[in-house]
């Protein structure tokens, strides 16, 4: 193992402070909301699109190509701008989910109970086994009132009659949205946004795509009754799922509603948060503890002692290096700490130009330009710095 990197790693315990914890645990949660955020919505492909240009310009900046870094450079200098134009919806959603986790209000209830629960359910099984098209909203945590337009107002109890009266394929609000409050029926024939993710809607119709268009911009659950196939699909975090069998629709409202409001102990909710979207956890951890590693502690000055062998370098012609006393100088390099992750020392050495040697000169002055080492690595002390040189004629002593 490089031993630069061995002292670096042996002493990095020693840099952490509380602080240091703090600052990678807040960022940690950033980052972690950053890559759950992409994975449900539709800006994984532009988000990979992203980060191959950056390595685009990593390359172009490692290999010189100063043309290109500096296009790039251009592009990145906007690059926030970008963010914000294209991802627009999302960010909105994003922020909305912020602030209703910090003002999330204390619910005295479910947001259903078990009778509107039973009747619910069996109304959509009945109108699925009568193939009558249905799309009913349950909402979560975060309003709705941006994504629904039109609709009529009615704040009626949830029974089975009005239920079957609202969808009945005569009823003006047939092909609209009924929405559910507190167990009660706030609205129906309303109209949602349509999902253009055409993966998952590419054997399904309208209402599917409604359905999963609020799912994706919201935490709401959704439960659409085909009509031309009578089956019953669900749509939630931005996923649309059809059911097997009508009987799974209880025990998914459930689970809606228990993770709606959740009301877990201290160990259940300790386990969910382990479990839940792990591989995002162990990434957004992972990255952020590098980046830290390299920006942090390698931003701190530090300073690095080496013994060099001394190079002779431009011997006149006609004569060969006979000693160089001392053949080896204690060299001291500072810089920041990340400079030295990496570092080579057998790449570091002390050159001495013996050019003058032809004309009788035979001690020598290292200076901070006789020593290679990288740009951003400045020469602090050499020790000795003065070299004396024996030469002999070329063909001599042999």
């Amino acid at each position: 193992m490089n031993p630069v990197w061995a002292q670096g790693i042996e002493g990095l315990l020693s840099q952490i402070r509380w602080t240091d914890l703090i600052d990678v645990a807040l960022v940690i949660v950033l980052v972690y909301t950053g890559l759950v955020w992409i994975r449900r919505t539709q800006a994984a492909l532009v988000a990979t699109g992203i980060l191959i240009l950056g390595g685009i310009y990593l390359a172009a900046r490692a290999f010189d190509l100063q043309l290109m870094a500096w296009i790039f450079q251009g592009f990145f200098a906007i690059l926030v701008v970008i963010i914000v134009v294209i991802f627009q919806e999302e960010l909105r959603q994003l922020f909305e989910r912020l602030a209703m986790w910090g003002l999330r209000r204390q619910q005295e209830g479910p947001i259903l109970s078990s009778d509107p629960t039973d009747v619910l359910v069996g109304v959509l099984t009945d109108l699925a086994r009568e193939h009558v098209g249905a799309l009913v909203v349950i909402p979560g945590s975060q309003p709705l009132s941006r994504h629904i337009q039109g609709g009529i107002d009615l704040d009626g109890r949830l029974s089975v009659p009005l239920l079957k009266s609202i969808f009945d394929p005569n009823s003006p609000g047939h092909d609209g949205a009924v929405v559910l409050e507190d167990g009660r029926i706030a609205r129906f024939a309303a109209h949602l946004p349509l999902s253009k993710d055409f993966r998952q809607l590419a054997t399904v119709g309208t209402r599917h795509a409604a359905a999963l268009g609020v799912a994706e911009l919201s935490d709401a659950l959704c439960i659409v009754v085909s009509e031309e196939r009578g089956h019953i699909s669900i749509a939630r975090d931005g996923k649309l799922k059809t059911l097997s069998n009508p009987a799974q629709l209880g025990p998914e409202l459930q689970r809606f509603l228990r993770s709606a409001q959740p009301q877990r102990s201290w160990r259940e909710t300790a386990r969910q948060l382990v479990r839940a979207n792990w591989r995002e956890k162990v990434a957004a951890a992972v990255l952020v503890s590098g980046l830290w590693y390299v920006l942090v502690p390698g931003a701190r000055p530090r300073l690095l002692t080496l013994e060099v062998p001394v190079r002779v370098i431009n011997v006149p012609p006609g004569f060969a290096l006979e000693s160089a006393i001392p053949e080896k100088v204690e060299v001291i390099l500072s810089g920041p700490a990340r400079t030295f992750y990496l570092f080579d020392t057998a790449n570091v050495g002390a050159n001495l130009d013996a050019t003058l040697s032809q004309f009788g000169r035979r001690t020598f002055e290292l200076t901070s330009q006789s020593i290679d080492h990288p740009s951003d690595v400045t020469v602090e002390l050499i020790r000795p710095s003065k070299i004396k040189i024996s030469l002999r004629k070329d063909g001599e002593g042999r």
